[in-house]
């Protein structure tokens, strides 16, 4: 109940009521995805249509019931005449009668035998709803994966905006160094210019960076269904726990990960989802073959009729009857029926098997990419400390005289790619260790929702 308050007063700041920005934490753009992804409310509502199928199955088991009334009134007026009967004429006088009639009736209707197609599609609407909860579990799995993916993403862009913000601001300062060096005539006028290149570059390399961020914004709002021009604000720094994961070992906690691919059969809710489809059309053919058998059923009625209503319960008919029909030949439709089950069963089988190897390729892609992952964080943490250190290197030296411009812009060019690469190496190292989890089928969400 606080969570829901919570998410309720953190979508009220979201719609703009307020012209402050509205800052939104990992935790929170999840929890506004389970909320408002259109897919997952989509799959939602589908449980309640399969609850109803459930319920009508059982149904099919119990007997019909109906009632039926019927009030009619007559008037029938004929006219005055003469008949002449021998010659000899005869008045007929005006006719004038009316009739009412009252008829009541209720009829109960039971099958008590249709091939055992009613238990099939009970199984049937049982397998379907199983199906569609799993795959409802599923759904917000991958949206919470989803949201984590387009959140560091959006931290990807915005870290390595500050990156290039913080190149902009070493290329103003070296400028300055330069120009005033130039005035004295301690650089040369070619240095001079270079380096107004090298600041516009980093200048342009600032642009185009929040280019990249706002698109990665746009894509997270856009997924969160929210407004893109709102004014929002998002958590920069890392959380204890994501410092947590890049001080972890991942890759010694899945190095059994053959083994985990047959857990993950367990615990992956797509694949059940899956396998209670293959069910259900395995359903399907009982109750395409249920046509060759016999039909059995049951009948009770009681009526009355009469010509005045209080007479109406006075005369009473009961009635009581069993049918039989047996198909002896219907033009190949139950055939038809049957085959075409078999095909979609064969399908689904199909699918299933599709999905294993879907699962086993995910889970061995996603455990190659934690390995390389790691190793790209390692070297690159080692490069950024290795290239800062050749940057002040460089920088102590053309300040002095002792090394050319460009051995300084080819040092300031390392050290940026240095950075790039290991804030790139970070987040990527965040991203794959969820979604190992998710491919595995053991990522938490309940504490998100």
């Amino acid at each position: 109940m606080v969570k829901k308050l919570n998410l309720f007063l953190l979508m009220i700041l979201l719609s703009g009521f307020s012209l402050a920005q509205t800052k939104i934490t990992l935790k929170d753009a999840i929890q506004i995805a389970l909320q408002k992804n259109t897919t997952l409310n989509q799959a939602e509502n589908n449980i309640s249509s399969q609850e109803s199928g459930v319920t009508a199955a059982y149904g099919n088991f119990l007997p019909s019931l109906g009632a039926f009334a019927s009030w009619g009134w007559d008037r029938n007026e004929q006219a005055g005449s003469i008949r002449y009967i021998n010659g000899v004429p005869f008045n007929i006088p005006k006719i004038t009668s009316e009739t009412r009639s009252y008829v009541a009736s209720v009829n109960s209707d039971i099958t008590l035998f249709d091939g055992l197609s009613n238990f099939a599609n009970l199984s049937y609407a049982k397998n379907n709803l199983s199906s569609t909860k799993f795959f409802v579990e599923f759904i917000k799995q991958q949206t919470v994966f989803n949201t984590i993916t387009r959140y560091y993403n959006l931290m990807t862009q915005i870290e390595l905006l500050k990156v290039r913000e913080e190149n902009v601001k070493k290329q103003e300062i070296n400028f300055k160094t330069i120009e005033e060096k130039n005035r004295l005539g301690a650089a040369t006028l070619a240095d001079l210019y270079q380096q107004q290149v090298e600041l516009g570059n980093a200048e342009l390399q600032v642009i185009n960076q929040n280019l990249e961020v706002q698109k990665a914004k746009n894509n997270l709002l856009i997924f969160l269904g929210l407004d893109v021009t709102g004014d929002y604000t998002f958590e920069t720094e890392l959380t204890l726990r994501e410092e947590n994961i890049l001080t972890t070992d991942l890759e010694e906690d899945y190095k059994n990960i053959q083994e985990r691919i047959s857990d993950a059969y367990n615990n992956r809710l797509d694949y059940k989802s899956k396998l209670y489809e293959l069910e259900g059309s395995l359903n399907q053919i009982s109750i395409a073959r249920s046509g060759h058998f016999p039909r059995l059923t049951g009948s009770l009625g009681f009526s009355s009729y009469s010509n005045k209503y209080e007479d109406l319960f006075k005369s009473r008919t009961y009635s009581v009857g069993l049918n039989l029909n047996i198909p002896i030949f219907s033009g190949f439709s139950v055939n038809n029926r049957v085959q075409i089950a078999e095909v979609q069963a064969m399908n689904k089988e199909l699918e299933v098997r599709e999905l294993e190897r879907k699962i086993k390729q995910e889970i061995n892609e996603s455990y190659l990419s934690l390995v390389a992952a790691k190793k790209s964080l390692s070297v690159s943490e080692k490069n950024v400390k290795a290239a800062e250190e050749r940057l002040k290197i460089e920088q102590e030296r053309y300040n002095l005289g002792s090394s050319k411009l460009l051995d300084l812009v080819i040092a300031n060019s390392s050290y940026i790619t240095a950075k790039t690469d290991f804030v790139n190496a970070q987040y990527s190292y965040i991203i794959i260790s969820d979604q190992i989890k998710y491919f595995l089928g053991i990522l938490d969400i309940t504490k998100y929702e």
